[in-house]
């Protein structure tokens, strides 16, 4: 999936990104903590399942075609006049492969690596993508260990908050899936905005309960980037 697909699915316009980096930035206000957010269109290409479903449909396509030879036989002699040898199987590969390309391509829509994709399989690739764009970004390393990740994976339809150490001391992680469960929810809407919005606002609630400013802090440095990053199809995996 294409980044401009997956920005006019969700209704995300410029608009959009300036009303959620205005969100982190008032999140942030009083607290010690860091917020980031990203979304990608897929965590990984999953390439070889598609390619596994296509190639098992293909065979499946053959085998039916089997019984049918003498038919089609027929009709390639009367079409050519009489057809050579190598006509039949040659109709066979052609057919087969054409099969099998057509498919490999269907499977490249979102609904359809849903469905052949396995669920474990899909959360895994969308843990190790969120993780990596966390220690890319820099988000494990603010001086008080106290920033978080609020990472979407458009094609798998999931959210992962990933906190870092000094958050998860104090924070339970059944916190944090339950600001994504609501954010994957609100996602499926027609207000993607509204929905990144409140799980800002939610973020920053957390932090601000347990990772106060202190009174003593002239200064409170933007240690991240404030609004929602696009990671482009380039840094897959």
């Amino acid at each position: 999936m294409k980044k401009k697909t997956m920005l006019r699915k969700l209704k995300l316009t410029d608009n959009s990104f300036h009303k959620i980096r205005e969100a982190v930035k008032k999140a942030e206000t009083g607290t010690s903590g860091e917020i980031a957010l990203a979304v990608t269109a897929e965590s990984a290409r999953y390439s070889v399942y598609e390619l596994c479903m296509a190639l098992v449909v293909g065979v499946f396509f053959f085998v039916v075609l089997l019984p049918f030879a003498e038919p089609l036989q027929n009709l390639l002699d009367k079409i050519m006049w009489g057809s050579a040898t190598w006509h039949l199987p040659a109709f066979y590969g052609i057919s087969c492969f054409g099969v099998v390309a057509l498919l490999f391509w269907v499977a490249n829509f979102p609904a359809i690596d849903r469905l052949i994709i396995p669920r474990m399989a899909r959360s895994q690739m969308v843990y190790n993508r969120a993780l990596r764009h966390f220690v890319e970004s820099g988000v494990y390393a603010t001086q008080n260990r106290s920033g978080i990740l609020i990472f979407v994976s458009y094609m798998e339809r999931e959210v992962r908050i990933i906190a870092d150490s000094g958050i998860n001391e104090k924070i339970s992680p059944e916190l944090w899936n339950l600001i994504a469960t609501d954010l994957a929810e609100g996602l499926g809407t027609d207000d993607a905005t509204g929905a990144f919005i409140r799980a800002v606002e939610r973020c920053g609630e957390l932090l601000q309960k347990y990772f106060p400013l202190q009174d003593d802090v002239v200064d409170n440095p933007n240690e991240l980037p404030d609004g929602l990053v696009i990671l482009e199809d380039s840094e897959w995996i």
